[in-house]
């Protein structure tokens, strides 16, 4: 092939858009996402939090996290305060976030509440690497937005029944949703 047809061929493609680096930032921090530094008991990071809009509805909630107590199923929370004192074991985040109202866990009759969210397995490293879809939370700016919120960690696996908590345990992580 001579390359001048093939200079001409690729000029007439259309131009790919390209962003700005402003552009490109503002794209990042669009209102379908949200994120979270999550927080051991000791005050230090452990890992993050991601949470993004899915297309018809719902959030995928991704983490990365490590440090945590090895070979366990966890419960994970989104919690109704973003607050995330160490000091008090992150009972400062307050209770399960439920702007419906509803009874905890899956297997309830009226539940679950819009802040519970499937156990996740720390592997034998302590690390926890986890995507998650959350249904009932959105971040549209509405009462199912978990944004000043918290999400967190808890010792134990949740038994998806009892009130109001599952029986998770202690909290073990913690990290406010902005």
């Amino acid at each position: 092939m001579k390359p001048l047809p093939l200079l001409a061929a690729l000029l007439a493609l259309p131009a790919l858009p390209v962003l700005p680096a402003a552009a490109q930032e503002a794209q990042e921090d669009a209102p379908g996402r949200a994120n979270a530094v999550v927080v051991g008991l000791d005050g230090d990071s452990i890992g993050d939090a991601a949470f993004r809009a899915a297309r018809t509805t719902g959030l995928v909630v991704e983490l990365e996290l490590r440090n945590l107590p090895p070979d366990q199923w966890v419960a994970v929370h989104v919690h109704e305060t973003g607050a995330c004192d160490p000091a008090t074991g992150f009972e400062s985040a307050g209770g399960h976030f439920n702007p419906a109202e509803a009874a905890h866990g899956y297997f309830a009759d009226t539940g679950p509440h819009a802040g519970d969210l499937p156990n996740q397995h720390v592997d034998a490293d302590g690390r926890l690497l986890a995507q998650i879809f959350a249904p009932l939370l959105s971040l549209d700016g509405g009462e199912a937005d978990p944004r000043g919120r918290a999400i967190t960690v808890h010792s134990a696996a949740d038994d998806y029944a009892s009130q109001p908590s599952g029986g998770a345990g202690d909290r073990l992580a913690c990290g406010v949703i902005e």
